[in-house]
């Protein structure tokens, strides 16, 4: 399967301390889980993905785009939800997308068709004339992951998208999140085995910011299943005290 995102020899430090050490990674259409200890730099690693920070060694690249030399059509080809957001409840959905589309340089005349496609990914299309407001916050997160799809991008990252959800609220983006990775890469920070098992088709595990395992959820728990116990024991295994 062709790679969307090389990374190359990423490294970031902080005053010092080591963040990322020499990290190479290839992301592919589909779910890529990235987990890790507090420190491990999962957070250092999106956002050098996202631009956020900027890359002190190494280089990404996305579809031929370098994050560094070309970072305007870079981020062009990248959707982001971080953690914490806020949204202008006083718009309907529709008109935040709309801002959006036009924030994300989406063309004036496909952007119409931009938001009802996203309205569509997300499952809320019957909501579209809606404020912000009414919804609820499970809706507020799927209007977050709207916004990051809606310049159809080849690379959406998604930090922590289920945190702060009830279980019914979880469930849905669980159900939800797989489906776009279906012609994009999606990559999810999580510390919950449960997301793993229920959104993900690739792990990346990170400790002390380099990379520890790069692959399936099938070889990451050798072949026992995408059950979150035997994802729990294969990380402990992995980084056990880290």
């Amino acid at each position: 399967m062709e790679n969307v995102v090389q990374v190359r020899g990423v490294s970031h430090r902080y005053r010092g301390a080591i963040a990322l050490h020499e990290v190479d990674v290839d992301l592919r259409p589909g779910v890529t889980a990235v987990l890790g200890p507090n420190g491990a730099g999962k957070s250092t690693f999106l956002g050098v993905l996202s631009t956020a920070l900027r890359i002190q060694r190494g280089s990404v690249d996305l579809g031929g785009i370098d994050s560094v030399r070309d970072r305007r059509r870079y981020r062009a080809g990248l959707g982001f939800l971080p953690q914490s957001f806020t949204l202008p409840t006083n718009l309907t959905v529709r008109e935040f997308l709309g801002l959006t589309a036009w924030q994300r340089l989406v063309p004036r005349a496909g952007r119409a068709a931009a938001v009802e496609a996203a309205l569509d990914a997300v499952d809320l299309a019957g909501r579209r004339d809606e404020r912000i407001s009414a919804l609820s916050g499970g809706m507020h997160r799927r209007v977050g992951i709207a916004q990051a799809v809606v310049n159809h991008p080849r690379l959406l990252l998604l930090d922590e998208p289920t945190v702060g959800l009830d279980p019914r609220q979880r469930r849905g983006l669980r159900e939800l999140v797989p489906t776009l990775g279906a012609d994009r890469a999606v990559v999810i920070s999580t510390h919950l085995t449960e997301d793993v098992a229920a959104m993900a088709d690739r792990v990346l595990v990170l400790a002390e910011g380099a990379v520890r395992f790069d692959g399936t959820v099938h070889e990451f728990t050798a072949g026992r299943g995408r059950v979150a116990a035997h994802l729990d024991a294969a990380y402990e295994a992995l980084v056990g005290e880290s």
